[in-house]
């Protein structure tokens, strides 16, 4: 059974691990000082014990995203995975601006009430600019950082220019095509057979919640993330593992190396034959290096 909170388009899931992972979201009432009320949060959480692993998801997805990764590095510790403020299946509450500010104090919450102790936090694509951002912001909560073909070094989205009336609209109407994402998804895969009807269903479920398009427009038109300056990410201590696909078509590759050398901790591994997804696309390979870095002592931590 499915939780009564997804749309009925998750029927129409047909991978083991896709169905799974939907079956395993569960809901918090979260309180926030972002509103008077408690904002409903999805998340999934997987085993226990071992270091706490948390997971953030790209730009317009969902918890869903780590349905491959997850169950990988939840065998030996807990794992989570929180849909974030804005996207996913949690609550878009009108009352609350959707920005980068609001995203992190959202993800502090989260953390707080279910989590509160340090994490390995791993953000992949624009969860590694979140990511970025939460480390800098409350370095207390995060010991060790782990980026995927992350965002953050480019600011913004070309897409912001479109947001105003009536090109909002249309801006979402293209982004929620189906066609579009596939087109998207075949993109970001190297293996082309991977981008599948299931995965289409799994990039394309969170469209269906209440005020998805509103959220969206909301969020792009804020700006986003602002690329991070050097000077910036000189200051993350926290041990970093850059993983990145070698056939990135999204972000290319350049970035990975600007990462290593702005960030002063940093280990950078490339995954071979590989696209913008090393979660979905290397499982194992990437919960392998994740898993190793996680249980790795450190001198920073010596």
């Amino acid at each position: 059974m499915f939780p009564n909170f997804l749309p009925t388009a998750v029927g129409q899931l047909t991978e083991s691990a896709s169905i799974a992972l939907a079956q395993s979201i569960q809901t918090t009432a979260l309180a926030t000082p972002l509103t008077n009320q408690p904002v409903t949060t999805t998340y999934v959480k997987q085993g226990s014990g071992g270091n706490p692993i948390l997971l953030i998801h790209g730009f317009d997805s969902s918890v869903l995203e780590f349905r491959r990764l997850l169950p990988l590095l939840s065998e030996d510790n807990q794992a989570w995975a929180v849909d974030l403020l804005g996207f996913g299946f949690t609550d878009r509450l009108s009352e609350i601006p959707y920005t980068p500010t609001t995203i992190k104090t959202h993800l502090y919450y989260f953390w707080k009430s279910l989590i509160n102790q340090p994490v390995i936090l791993v953000g992949a694509s624009m969860g590694g600019a979140t990511a970025i951002d939460f480390t800098l912001t409350y370095p207390e909560v995060v010991k060790k950082l782990v980026l995927i073909d992350s965002a953050g070094l480019t600011g913004g989205s070309r897409l912001n220019k479109l947001m105003f009336p009536p090109l909002d609209y249309l801006a979402t109407q293209f982004l929620s095509n189906l066609k579009v994402r596939d087109r998207v998804s075949r993109i970001g895969y190297k293996n082309q057979s991977l981008a599948s009807i299931d995965a289409l269903c799994c990039g394309a479920l969170h469209l269906q919640m209440p005020s998805w398009d509103q959220a969206v427009i909301a969020f792009t038109k804020s700006g986003g993330y602002s690329a991070f300056r050097f000077e910036m990410l000189s200051q993350i201590v926290q041990p970093t593992l850059i993983l990145w696909g070698d056939a990135d078509k999204i972000l290319g590759t350049g970035d990975a190396t600007k990462f290593k050398r702005a960030i002063p901790h940093s280990t950078l591994i490339w995954i071979q034959d590989c696209g913008h997804l090393p979660h979905l696309e290397q499982p194992q390979i990437t919960a392998q290096h994740i898993l190793e870095f996680s249980a790795k002592a450190s001198s920073i931590e010596a």
